[in-house]
């Protein structure tokens, strides 16, 4: 079941006005050119933010998201049937054959359920091409980045078109790791309603999302730091091998985040 803050269609409409600065999706669009990608399954793609961009340098994009309500906003969005979009997840896709597939920001994380996380794996494996990669990030769980979310941190308001201002905080309302569970309050100033979206992330030791990959049938490329929050988060470049090759990688191929 999606968060109130993607599946709730008032929050949803909020959420590209209140997250403007989406200049993490540049490493996403970054690699997508590194491996020269054409075909493009964007998981958990939301409000369509990424998908579109890449739609719009003349990749061809599909776009999976179980929030009927962030998909409706992305749908509507300018040059939006220039991505094909699928009201679900990547443990049901359709048969395709792309050249990389991505998880952006935090929809790794919000895969708490470990056979959820293990059948999107599977899914993302069967829809890429042999030599496809699957990109993704993670927070590594030793910089503990959910001590910074408090409401000084996370306190702000945004004048958001058609609605006026909007008041919006952070508040961690459990911490049980490997999950942290945390609350969205959105107070709109205009009619004085508050709305909220309770969330929960798992805090997946990089060793274990190896693992898994492994386990799953992907070949472990690398394992980058993430240039915009630098020593906080994992990027994993994971492949999906051609037949005949063995399922390792050369310890050196990881080795770039082994100090954090």
């Amino acid at each position: 079941m999606a968060d109130e803050a993607y599946g709730n269609p008032r929050l949803a409409a909020l959420y590209d006005p209140l997250d403007s600065d989406r200049g993490d999706l540049d490493v996403y669009a970054a690699v997508a050119d590194e491996l020269r990608a054409r075909q493009v399954l964007d998981v958990g793609c939301g409000t369509g933010t990424f998908a579109l961009l890449l739609a719009d340098r003349g990749l061809a994009v599909t776009g999976v998201e179980p929030a009927a309500a962030s998909l409706g906003v992305a749908r509507a969005k300018p040059g939006s049937d220039r991505v094909r979009w699928i009201h679900g997840d990547a443990t049901a896709l359709p048969e395709m054959r792309v050249d990389l597939a991505t998880m952006t920001a935090n929809v790794a994380q919000a895969i708490v359920d470990p056979e959820a996380w293990e059948s999107t794996l599977r899914g993302i494996h069967a829809a890429l091409r042999p030599g496809g990669h699957l990109v993704f990030e993670t927070r590594d769980p030793a910089r503990r980045a959910w001590e910074e979310w408090t409401w000084a941190a996370t306190h702000r308001t945004v004048t958001v078109d058609g609605v006026g201002p909007v008041e919006t905080w952070v508040d961690v309302t459990d911490v049980s790791l490997p999950l942290v569970s945390f609350r969205h309050t959105f107070l709109i100033t205009a009619t004085g309603e508050t709305l909220t979206s309770d969330s929960t992330l798992r805090f997946r030791e990089r060793s274990e999302v190896e693992a898994s990959l492994t386990a799953h049938g992907y070949v472990v490329d690398e394992i980058r730091d993430a240039p915009d929050r630098p020593g906080k988060e994992f990027v994993f470049l994971a492949r999906r091998p051609h037949s005949r090759e063995p399922l390792s990688a050369d310890s050196s191929d990881t080795s770039a985040a082994s100090d954090r």
